[in-house]
This record gives C-alpha cells, structure tokens and sequence, in this order.
C-alpha cells in the first residue's frame, strides 16, 4: 500500500508501515527525528493529499504517487483539544483570538476527514464541542498496547476496523499532566508524572504505532512472497 502520515515528524507509524513493506512516507513542516529522510516530505501536509503527484523526500529524490491507500493524519491539536478549555474561556469570557485558532485548526482537521481516500485514521485527544468535530469512532490508552501510561487519543476512522488492543498492561501514571489546576485532585501523585515537553508528549507511541501497521496494513504482498521464497530455500536444503 501507499501510505501517507501527515504532520508525523518522529517517524513512528510511518517506520512501522515500511517494516511491513510498505511505500509509506512520512509529512510534516518539520525535518525528521525519526532517521529516514528518505521517508519523509517537509511540506504542507493538505498539499500531500491529491492524486498523481511527485513528491519529494529529504534526501532529494522524487517519487510518483498515483493515489494514497491510506491515511493517518495527527493534525495539531493545541486549539482543539478539551484540555485547553480553561484557555478558551476565562473567568466565563471567550477569548476571541483563541477561538478564530480554534476554528482554523478544525478546519484543517476536516481537510483530513473529508481527504479523497478510501481508508483515513485521523488521531486527536478529546476535542471540545465548541468546534462541532464529527463523533470519534474509538478511545485509546498506551497500556492497551502494554505501555504502562493513560492518554486518552481519540480516533476518527473511516474504511477501517477499530484497533484491537494487545498486551494491556495496568497504568502507572499519566504520559500528559492536566494544565487546568483546578481539576488536579489533592494529593494526586500521577499529576507530575505527566510533566513533559510538548514535542515529548505528542509522539506515538511504539506499540500503538505497531498495532496501526500490524493490524490496518498486514504484511504487503512483496514481502510475503519474499519470506515464502526463503522459507522454500530453507526447506530445501539451499
């Protein structure tokens, strides 16, 4: 399949897909962290969504898509998400400026779900209702996929199954710690378990990135056929 994984840096769903043999690319206006240029795209990711196009990678070379099999897009989620509730309003007064952000981040977030694709995943925490985002088809946590932590993303998916968790492992603290201080409950010691940096906080995690290739993408035909012709070799002596 071709797999596009928009506003993806870290190259985790993206090194997954590829693991699994897959033409998947990472996009974001960012370089990469993840140690594939030869992934990934520094472009505007609404720019990576038509038909028949030449894209570029970081290490310079061009490719042809014909059309995409599959998106995963992590839009931002800073203007969106219920966390930031208490930026929104202050003392009950809407914050104008804050809000006209809003609306241009769920409209973006929109270009996604509405992308010319068969198959889109769309990854986000709980927005607020404010912004009139289309009901999420599934929760998640980190120790669904056995990592011990709880945040909550939400994921918006069409022409694809729901995630089935593996390896659920009790939680032991939060990946994200709550800015609002007045719902952190007294003597809550998962509060600064939470404490990190923002690009630290927005990664995906391994586990949740190998469920999303293992379980949306399987192995691509070439690599079965692949691994078919070595374990013929291997039964016949060679």
């Amino acid at each position: 399949m071709k797999v596009l994984i928009a506003c993806e840096e870290s190259q985790r769903v993206c090194t997954e897909f590829r693991r699994l043999g897959h033409e998947a690319y990472s996009c974001d206006i960012q370089e990469c962290s993840g140690g594939h240029p030869e992934w990934h795209v520094v472009e505007d990711a609404l720019q990576m969504l038509e038909n028949d196009i030449v894209i570029v990678t970081l290490d310079g070379k061009t490719h042809f898509i014909d059309k995409w099999d599959l998106l995963i897009a992590h839009p931002p989620c800073t203007y969106l998400s219920k966390s930031g509730g208490n930026r929104l309003r202050i003392a009950g007064v809407l914050q104008q400026r804050r809000y006209e952000q809003g609306c241009k981040a769920a409209e973006f977030f929109m270009r996604f779900y509405h992308a010319n694709c068969e198959k889109i995943a769309i990854e986000n925490p709980i927005p607020m209702k404010i912004f009139n985002l289309p009901k999420y088809d599934q929760i998640i946590q980190p120790c669904f996929f056995g990592d011990p932590w709880l945040k909550t993303t939400c994921l918006w998916l069409k022409g694809l199954p729901r995630l089935i968790p593996s390896n659920p492992v009790t939680p032991t603290g939060r990946w994200v710690n709550c800015t609002d201080h007045r719902k952190i409950k007294k003597n809550d010691s998962w509060h600064k378990s939470g404490v990190r940096k923002a690009k630290d906080r927005s990664k995906t995690f391994w586990e949740i990135a190998n469920a999303m290739a293992s379980q949306w993408g399987g192995r691509d035909d070439a690599v079965r056929q692949l691994i078919f012709d070595m374990e013929q070799e291997n039964d016949n002596g060679i």
